[in-house]
């Protein structure tokens, strides 16, 4: 065969060692029309280039190891960068039950995950696991891409721009309203995605927020947005923390900050302390237990039906009373 440059054979052979590639010697001499102590050559080559960067690492980076089982070369040392075959598989279980994406969205991303992290000798296995759920993967209604807004509202949360909204408030009704915001926060749940952001109306030629505690705006029905070409100011001491206010928020219902006092008389404490992660036992009989918790709004309301005659309420007292009218109203369907 006709020979090539030694650069482009050398890094022909990077290439390939990259991808997880077993190099043998006679084998990419044959391959490359030279012999093998040119091969060996371009082997140390590669070797004192990984040397050299290696002592600007702090990982101890990459090296090329004999392997005599196998009797070729491996490059060894950056499997820890890239994700294993039941990591990639986990994330994508986890993404396609999001249901975040389109179809056409989630198969690309899911792609370029594999592509990207798993290593090139196991693409086609973790390919395999996951083709019957990507198959007869399920998008959520809206079917709209919201990747580009998402980014935009997140350069506006980092630089602290005003934006006024267009927002479909009722998916059926098409009605619109705009509003003027602070955009403080992404967040995901249920299968969206939604902006967290401060009401403000101008008083005094400033804009000062409507309330203590942000609004909340799926991202889908949000039919317009444009920057105001105004800053806000944020102090450290005032920052929105994201972590914080997902561990005192259920269903994404926004409302006031309120503490509240319930009983659980199930099986599996555990999952009640994982649903609501601000939750604290105040004391424990048996299978009998008090807790108490910081959330936001009425969500919470929607969590607790869910958990039937497991749960009780205990108070605020006029939280609890929006639950026994709840009831009522179910209890009146089934008459």
């Amino acid at each position: 065969m006709e020979k090539t440059s030694k650069n482009s054979r050398t890094l022909d052979m990077y290439v390939r060692l990259c991808e997880g590639k077993l190099l043998n010697k006679s084998e990419e001499a044959v391959r490359f029309g030279v012999d093998e102590r040119s091969i060996q050559r371009d082997i140390d080559d590669i070797r004192a280039f990984l040397d050299e960067r290696n002592t600007e690492s702090s990982d101890g980076g990459r090296r090329i190891v004999f392997d005599r089982t196998q009797k070729g070369y491996l490059m060894k040392g950056n499997e820890d960068s890239l994700m294993s075959n039941s990591e990639i598989l986990a994330v994508s279980k986890i993404l396609l039950e999001s249901r975040a994406f389109t179809k056409k969205e989630m198969n690309a991303i899911l792609d370029k995950l594999i592509s990207g992290c798993v290593p090139q000798k196991n693409m086609k296995l973790v390919s395999d696991l996951i083709a019957n759920e990507k198959y007869h993967y399920v998008e959520v209604r809206h079917t709209s891409s919201i990747k580009d807004m998402m980014w935009a509202l997140g350069n506006d949360i980092k630089q602290n721009e005003l934006v006024e909204l267009t927002y479909m408030k009722q998916v059926k009704g098409k009605e619109k309203i705009k509003r003027i915001v602070e955009p403080v926060a992404l967040m995901f749940s249920d299968y969206y995605f939604y902006l967290h952001a401060f009401l403000v109306e101008k008083r005094d030629g400033k804009y000062e927020h409507l309330y203590d505690y942000p609004a909340i705006f799926r991202l889908d029905r949000i039919a317009g947005y444009r920057e105001l070409g105004k800053k806000f100011k944020v102090s450290y001491t005032d920052r929105f923390e994201e972590g914080e206010f997902r561990k005192r928020i259920q269903f994404m219902f926004a409302g006031e900050l309120q503490h509240i006092r319930f009983s659980y008389s199930g099986s599996n404490i555990d999952s009640i302390l994982d649903r609501v992660p601000s939750a604290r036992i105040v004391s424990e009989d048996h299978e009998n237990y008090l807790i108490d918790a910081d959330v936001y709004g009425k969500g919470i309301l929607m969590w607790m039906l869910s958990q039937g005659n497991s749960v009780e309420l205990i108070r605020p007292e006029k939280l609890r009373l929006e639950m026994k009218e709840l009831l009522k109203q179910m209890i009146k369907k089934y008459e």
